[in-house]
C-alpha cells in the first residue's frame, strides 16, 4: 500500500472516530423547557439523584398555573362561587329531534296524515294541509301535542284524535367543535354505515341512538386537551347558551351526555395549565396516539424487524415517554453496548403550536426514584427518536473503517 493510500486511510478513521465519540449539542427550545415552564412540568432537565429521599412535584407545578383553585377537580371551585351541580337544564333533556330526522306519524283509519316524515332544513315538521309545526330542538311529544291541536283548529276533526309520533331513524348531525380541544372544526356524528344496520331495528317502532351525544362529537374533535376547563364547557343552541359541567366523564362519575342537533356549538375553554388528572381513557379523551418511531440501528436493523409500523405505532392516551421508549424496542440487551442508550421527544404545544425536543438518558430514568418526575406524557402526534450508545457507535464505526479501510489496501 502506498504512503498516501495509509494517509487517507488514517485520515478517515479519525474522521469517523471523532463523529461518533462527540456528543451531541442538547436540544434548544423556544418555551422554557428546562426550567419547567413549558406545557408540561416533566419537560424540565433532571437534577442530580441525591441521598434526600426523592418527592414527586410536578403535578403541582403544573396545576400552579391553573386558573381556579385547587379544588376544581373534585367539584369545590371557589373561583365559580361554590360547588358546581352541572345539572343540565330540561330543556337539554331527552332525545330532542333535529333536521333530517325520519319521524312515523300515525293517526287511527287517517290515510291522509299517517306516514312516514322527514324534518325539514328548517326544523319543521311539515304535513298535508297543516302549517309547518316546529320540531328542531322539541320531543317527539310536543310535536305530537302541536299536530293534535293543528287538527282540530284547522277543522279537520271536532274532537282531539289520537296520534303516534314516533322516530323511525336517527339522521347524522353536524355539529361544530371549538377550544380546548385536538383538532377544533365541524364534525358530522351519529348515522348507521350501511354495512352495519340492523335490519330487525329497521323494522321495529321508534328508534335511539347514543352517536348523537356531545361525548362523541368532544371526540370526533380530537379529543379534550390536558389544559380543559370541564367545568364550563358551553354550548350554544339557536343563539341560548348553556354551561355544562363534564368532569363526571373524566373521573369515572355519572354524567348526563347532552344529545345534540345540527347546528349546535360546542366550545370547551382552557384552564392554561397541563392537568395530570386528564392525562387517561374516558369518553371525551383522544381514543389513543398515533405515535411516530424511528428506531436504533442496533440491536435490531429496521423498523419491520422491530414490529413497528412503516409509519406510527398505536399506543393508548395516557402513554408515558418512557413506556413508548420501551414500546419501540428501545431499551434493553447487553449492559455493554446498550447502557448508554438515549432517547428524544419530538412534540408540540397544543396552545402555542410551537414545537420542543426533550432528550433523555434511558440509563438515568431506569436508575433514578424520582423518574416520573421527568417522564413527559404523550400527546397525539408525538415522535420519538432512539440514539444508541458510544459503545455501538463505535463498534458500528469499526466495521465501516474496516470496508473503508479494505478500499484503499486493495491495488
Amino acid at each position: 500500500m502506498t504512503l498516501s493510500k495509509l494517509t487517507s486511510a488514517v485520515s478517515a478513521l479519525a474522521l469517523l472516530l471523532g463523529a461518533g465519540c462527540a456528543r451531541a449539542p442538547h436540544p434548544q427550545n423556544i418555551e422554557p423547557a428546562t426550567r419547567g415552564a413549558a406545557y408540561q412540568a416533566q419537560y424540565r432537565a433532571p437534577e442530580g439523584r441525591g441521598a434526600a429521599a426523592p418527592t414527586l412535584v410536578s403535578a403541582t407545578m403544573n396545576l400552579s398555573r391553573c386558573t381556579q383553585d385547587a379544588g376544581y377537580l373534585s367539584g369545590e371551585d371557589g373561583a365559580a362561587g361554590g360547588k358546581l351541580s352541572g345539572a343540565v337544564p330540561a330543556s337539554l333533556r331527552g332525545e330532542l329531534l333535529s333536521r333530517g330526522d325520519l319521524l312515523d306519524l300515525r293517526v287511527p283509519q287517517d290515510d291522509t296524515f299517517t306516514g312516514s316524515f322527514v324534518v325539514s332544513r328548517d326544523g319543521t315538521l311539515k304535513l298535508p294541509f297543516l302549517a309547518p309545526i316546529p320540531a328542531q330542538g322539541r320531543t317527539t311529544a310536543q310535536v305530537a301535542a302541536d299536530v293534535r291541536r293543528a287538527l282540530v283548529a284547522d277543522g279537520y276533526y271536532g274532537v282531539t284524535p289520537a296520534v303516534s309520533l314516533l322516530v323511525a331513524d336517527f339522521a347524522p348531525a353536524r355539529v361544530a367543535v371549538s377550544g380546548a380541544v385536538f383538532e377544533p372544526q365541524p364534525v358530522d356524528i351519529g348515522g348507521v354505515p350501511g354495512d352495519s344496520i340492523d335490519t330487525l331495528r329497521q323494522a321495529a317502532l321508534g328508534a335511539s341512538t347514543e352517536g348523537r351525544n356531545l361525548s362523541v362529537a368532544v371526540r370526533n374533535a380530537g379529543g379534550v386537551r390536558p389544559d380543559a376547563d370541564l367545568a364550563r364547557v358551553r354550548l350554544t343552541r339557536g343563539g341560548t347558551n348553556y354551561v355544562l359541567d363534564l368532569r363526571g366523564m373524566i373521573q369515572g362519575r355519572a354524567a348526563d351526555d347532552v344529545m345534540l342537533l345540527t347546528g349546535d356549538e360546542i366550545h370547551v375553554p382552557t384552564r392554561h395549565c397541563f392537568q395530570d388528572a386528564l392525562m387517561r381513557p374516558s369518553p371525551i379523551s383522544p381514543a389513543g396516539i398515533s405515535l411516530y418511531l424511528s428506531n436504533l440501528t442496533q440491536p435490531a436493523t429496521g423498523n419491520a424487524i422491530s414490529a413497528i409500523g412503516q409509519t406510527v405505532r398505536e399506543v393508548p392516551y395516557g402513554t408515558r415517554f418512557m413506556q413508548a421508549v420501551v414500546d419501540a424496542n428501545c431499551v434493553g440487551g447487553a449492559r455493554a453496548t446498550s447502557a448508554k442508550r438515549s432517547a428524544a421527544l419530538f412534540s408540540r404545544n397544543p396552545v402555542t403550536g410551537i414545537s420542543v425536543v426533550i432528550e433523555r438518558s434511558i440509563e438515568d430514568m431506569r436508575a433514578r426514584a424520582d423518574r416520573d418526575d421527568y417522564d413527559p406524557y404523550l400527546l397525539p402526534g408525538d415522535s420519538i427518536a432512539c440514539y444508541d450508545s458510544g459503545v455501538t457507535n463505535i463498534a458500528e464505526i469499526g466495521r465501516v473503517v474496516g470496508v473503508v479501510t479494505a478500499g484503499f489496501l486493495i491495488p
